[in-house]
Order: C-alpha cells, then structure tokens, then sequence
C-alpha cells in the first residue's frame, strides 16, 4: 500500500519533469520553424530583403536528391527576383514536419504559369543552421494551370 502513495505522490512530479524536458525541446525545434515560418511570410510579401535575411550567406539550393540550383545570396536575389514579380505569388503550407533543425514543407504555390493562372505543388526541405536557413532541397510536384489555392 505504500508503494502505491509513494507512487502518487511522485508521478506528478515526473511527469513535470518530462513536461519540461519536452517543451525545452520544443523551444529548440521551433526556433527552425520560426526562421522558415519568417521566410514564408516574406516570399508572401514579396519582400526580398526580409526573404534573403533568413538565409546563410553561402546558402545552397538543390533539386531533389541533389542536383545544385544555386549557391549563395546574390544567385538567390536574381533567382527570385522574377519570381516576386509575379503578382499572383503566395504559397500555403499543406503540412509542415520539424524534427531538429529541418523543417519540410509540402508547399502549393499560386503562380502564373506560361498557361496562365495556376497552382504548382512542391517539397522544400530547409535545413536550417546558426540561426539561417543553410540549404534547402526541393521536390518539384505537379503545376495545375486554371487551380486555385
């Protein structure tokens, strides 16, 4: 019987303790999701400055597995520079999985295709290092023209 209030008495307790220890973790999971959630918001915006702050300055992009796209912050702006001029640019999040310093993101892109109007599905996986998004890998999906978000 008594080790049945001893274990009353302490489960709280422990369960606390793994309470904290997990939202310790979490702090630090997030802190990745918050650069590339920062990130979102400024392609959303079409803001490239706030856009590229997110990134390292030698940050590399790939298609997937691993075929390079671009490397650094200069290719970067020129890259998306034609992007962000298109006026119809916004991308939602389908599902977002964070474990550690990787955050993926099953993206739909509202885009004009060279069809029109439309949506394009992809994969980006940002691996995020010091505080900066330092690689991102993408997956391109399928492009629906006449699709809406």
């Amino acid at each position: 019987m008594k080790n049945i209030f001893k274990s009353l008495i302490y489960a709280p307790l422990t369960f606390r303790a793994l309470t904290m220890s997990q939202s310790a973790s979490a702090i630090e999971m997030n802190s990745a999701e918050e650069i590339v959630q920062k990130q979102l918001a400024a392609y959303n915006a079409r803001d490239m400055d706030a856009f590229l702050a997110t990134y390292a300055d030698e940050v590399e992009l790939f298609g997937f597995p691993n075929t390079p796209s671009a490397k650094g912050k200069d290719e970067m702006r020129k890259r998306y520079t034609v992007r962000f001029s298109d006026t119809l640019l916004h991308c939602v999040i389908v599902k977002r999985i964070v474990m550690g310093d990787t955050v993926i993101d099953h993206e739909r892109i509202r885009v004009t295709l060279p069809e029109g109007p439309g949506v394009m599905e992809a994969i980006a996986i940002y691996e995020v290092e010091d505080g900066k998004i330092a690689k991102v890998t993408f997956i391109s999906g399928k492009k629906t023209p006449g699709a809406k978000l």
